[in-house]
């Protein structure tokens, strides 16, 4: 292949639109923009949020409360749930993802509510204190998984 051979297809280098040449050019006088409005003068800018002077929707909307942006979740499992697990069971994460005791890849809380029948061997990011007793009363160990 040589660069003599080379050619751009017809149609793909297309020449600009010149506007505002003149009546015989076909786009004189408006130059292609109408009569008037915001759109016709100056820059013509409009933006796509933009609502015609009528109060936009982010204002028209209540705001109410705070969203933190460091807010840590947690998928949550009760003590009372991991009695279905098997007695002496090394319990983690990914574990309770198996099983389908929690479904995202959040970090996990264990908390107390329940009764916990059963030694198990429980690693999570969190434990609330009743939770803790509860595992520990049991003959269980806790485990606490520290990730960034």
């Amino acid at each position: 292949m040589n660069l003599k051979v080379l050619r751009t297809f017809s149609g793909a280098s297309r020449k600009r639109k010149r506007v505002g040449r003149g009546p015989s050019s076909g786009h004189g006088k408006t130059s292609t923009r109408g009569h008037k409005g915001q759109k016709a003068r100056g820059r013509g800018k409009v933006y796509s949020w933009f609502e015609g002077g009528q109060m936009p929707l982010t204002r028209r909307i209540p705001k109410r409360g705070f969203r933190p942006f460091r807010k840590k979740e947690f998928e949550i499992v009760n003590v009372g749930d991991l009695n279905v697990l098997e007695a002496n069971s090394s319990v983690d994460p990914e574990f309770l993802r198996e099983k389908g005791l929690i479904k995202k890849n959040n970090k996990v809380k264990i908390l107390g509510k329940g009764l916990l029948e059963k030694p198990l061997y429980v690693k999570a990011h969190s434990f609330s204190k009743k939770a803790e007793e509860k595992i520990r009363e049991a003959g269980g160990k806790v485990e606490v998984i520290n990730v960034r």
